[in-house]
């Protein structure tokens, strides 16, 4: 089965989008909290993911959370407690790209913490969850999965592409020689952290457009009855001509003379 094609992928998404709307007036409307964690290997997908679910959203409702590494006030926290200031209120939905679960991956394979402090965080991330899901909250943990053959061919494409170069880091192409060992993580992750209350979904990036489509319908049919009408809005004549406004145009770079 070939790769999806974008005119196929635009017509497939463009019902879900409706969808999402509505998923959002009804968060709205009723005060839902809703978190969504994407996870991954890199150029997994996650930020065309992301932007599959966020795209048509209201961003003052809908945030996008990319935490860069802690501060150092921050290593000095509870490892939670940088994410929690980030969780939504009333009405919001947030969308993790990449979460508390670096501690289980990146954090674990390139020995930025310590068997003691992933030992840790998987005993505590199921409780702080639980705490999560207890309150009210939404949450959807999502895995995006990719072979290293693709994942190789994402890296290189990056690498070659001056308006993507921006995405490799050093520690991206550390991780390539640590593909099996981050699939080991995953494993241990999954075990300690999938849960009945907050369970993982893994998903196939190995086609990106067919992994988005897959994310978005999955994660609509696993909420609860969005149907919410909007409230209706009346756009009555102005009574008046609309008024007429003078300004300058800039002109097309074309249009000015070389030198």
């Amino acid at each position: 089965m070939g790769k999806l094609k974008r005119r196929d992928y635009e017509k497939l998404i463009e019902p879900m989008e409706e969808e999402l709307v509505g998923m959002a007036r009804w968060a709205r409307v009723t005060g839902q909290r809703i978190v969504v964690i994407f996870e991954g290997r890199d150029t997994a997908g996650k930020g065309g993911a992301i932007r599959a679910v966020s795209e048509r959203l209201n961003p003052r409702q809908c945030r996008i959370v990319a935490l860069g590494k802690p501060t150092e006030e921050e290593r000095g926290q509870w490892y939670f407690q940088r994410y929690v200031k980030h969780l939504p209120t009333a009405g919001e939905i947030v969308l993790f790209d990449r979460s508390w679960y670096n501690r289980a991956g990146v954090e674990k394979v390139m020995g930025f913490a310590s068997d003691d402090q992933v030992a840790q965080f998987l005993r505590q991330a199921p409780t702080f969850e639980k705490m999560l899901v207890d309150d009210g909250i939404l949450l959807f943990k999502y895995w995006l999965t990719t072979d290293q053959a693709q994942q190789e061919e994402r890296l290189r494409e990056r690498l070659e592409d001056p308006l993507k170069r921006w995405k490799l880091s050093p520690i991206d192409l550390a991780a390539r020689e640590q593909y099996d060992a981050y699939t080991d993580a995953r494993r241990t992750m999954l075990e300690a952290t999938h849960t009945e209350y907050a369970p993982w979904t893994l998903v196939d990036f190995n086609d990106q457009k067919r992994g988005r489509l897959t994310l978005v319908r999955d994660l609509l049919d696993r909420l609860p009855d969005t149907d919410c009408e909007p409230e209706p809005i009346t756009m009555e004549p102005l009574g008046r001509e609309p008024a007429a406004e003078t300004y300058s145009v800039l002109r097309p770079i074309a249009d000015y003379p070389a030198g």
